[in-house]
């Protein structure tokens, strides 16, 4: 064995072990790998809110920006590479918001220092990659999770109760649309495709499709789809800026997933919708990185017979107060928990692998126009 090769296993051992025995501790000690962006808007502010979660490091490309973000949030050290923050003996955790295709050697790199990791989404540049990046952590006893935060909505939790509870009955419709205004600007990786992977379906459709399969319990298994760059046509902006997928569920529900980078934001109208044999739930505005919004329901306890007047009835439902959050803070705290006290992780980095070959099916459906299997 090579003297280099010898000492980077020590190397590793030594910081595993250093984490194993932190994990001892109440609050589970994080690092952040690309701390500005998403996690300087929002993951972070929500860590900090935390309860058994505290902020050790931060780490990005420019140190003095990496420097000003330690001061910002109190955090103990600031780093400009991967491999320094992962060395930090007082680091148990780590966050990953850095551009998609870092993603799969980053959680490689810290699953072989013993780190368990929280990673946005999508997990990799492919499924395939995702799933050899799941295995890999295993192998190396270390929880990767992913970064689908909006299943901590307040609204969106109550619609999975519903769900679960039989209140909508056999559910046999849905519909989500999630929009941003993005229109073209040097440096931005989210409209390069060899950076990003994709565009709007893989930056806003994920979150839909996630969330359609996690609040019914049920997952896609065929879908077609169109994606088009309808507005930003140009040189440098090689994703789509308007996406829409047709799935069809396990129990042959049929769900529809828009998604656009070309709707202003002002206009926009982020839905999450069930409708079942017993009933419906419509929630507006309750997708986002805001814990937020409205949730309508109409629930029968009996179906009625045929109605050929078509007379709606009380059409306009009621409303279902929500308790809302802060929706980082809350994947901070579950996630923490997981890693201190052992319980199952809340959102297992498979299931995003999983969402990641509907999106994959998807395009393909849409490059052949045809249905594609899952």
């Amino acid at each position: 064995m090579q003297p280099v090769a010898f000492f980077g296993m020590l190397c590793y051992d030594r910081i595993r072990k250093n984490t194993q025995e932190a994990i001892a501790v109440k609050k589970l000690r994080w690092g952040v790998i690309g701390a500005g962006g998403i996690a300087d808007r929002r993951t972070i502010p929500g860590m900090m809110l935390a309860k058994n979660a505290e902020l050790t490091a931060v780490m990005e490309i420019n140190m003095d920006f990496a420097e000003r973000l330690r001061a910002k949030y109190g955090a103990k050290r600031a780093y400009d590479s991967e491999e320094a923050l992962l060395r930090d003996p007082e680091v148990d955790a780590v966050y990953i918001a850095t551009p998609i295709a870092l993603h799969a050697a980053q959680a490689r790199l810290a699953a072989r220092f013993g780190k368990h990791i929280l990673i946005e989404k999508p997990l990799a540049m492919t499924a395939e990659e995702g799933q050899a990046v799941v295995a890999f952590c295993a192998a190396q006893n270390v929880q990767i999770a992913a970064g689908f935060m909006m299943r901590f909505g307040s609204h969106v939790m109550q619609m999975k109760q519903a769900a679960a509870e039989g209140r909508l009955g056999s559910i046999v419709s849905g519909y989500a649309q999630f929009t941003v205004w993005l229109p073209y600007a040097p440096g931005n990786w989210r409209q390069e495709k060899a950076k990003a992977g994709g565009g709007a379906m893989t930056d806003l459709a994920v979150h839909c499709i996630d969330l359609c399969e996690y609040v019914t319990g049920m997952r896609a298994v065929r879908v077609a789809s169109m994606n088009e760059t309808l507005t930003f046509r140009v040189p440098g902006y090689d994703v789509e800026d308007t996406s829409t997928i047709l799935m069809r569920m396990e129990n042959g529900a049929q769900f529809v997933v828009q998604s656009n980078f070309n709707i202003p934001d002002e206009a926009a109208k982020w839905r999450l919708e069930l409708f079942g044999t017993k009933g419906r739930l419509m929630g507006d505005n309750v997708i986002g990185q805001l814990d937020g919004g409205t949730l309508n329901a109409v629930f029968l306890g009996a179906n009625s017979a045929y109605d050929a007047q078509q007379d709606h009835g009380d059409a306009s439902g009621f409303d279902i107060p929500g308790d809302f959050g802060n929706l980082y803070t809350r994947e901070i705290e579950s996630f923490s928990d997981s890693i201190l006290n052992g319980t199952p992780l809340a959102v297992p980095a498979s299931d995003a692998v999983h969402v990641q070959r509907v999106m994959e099916a998807a395009y393909r459906s849409g490059e052949s126009g045809t249905f594609v299997n899952i």
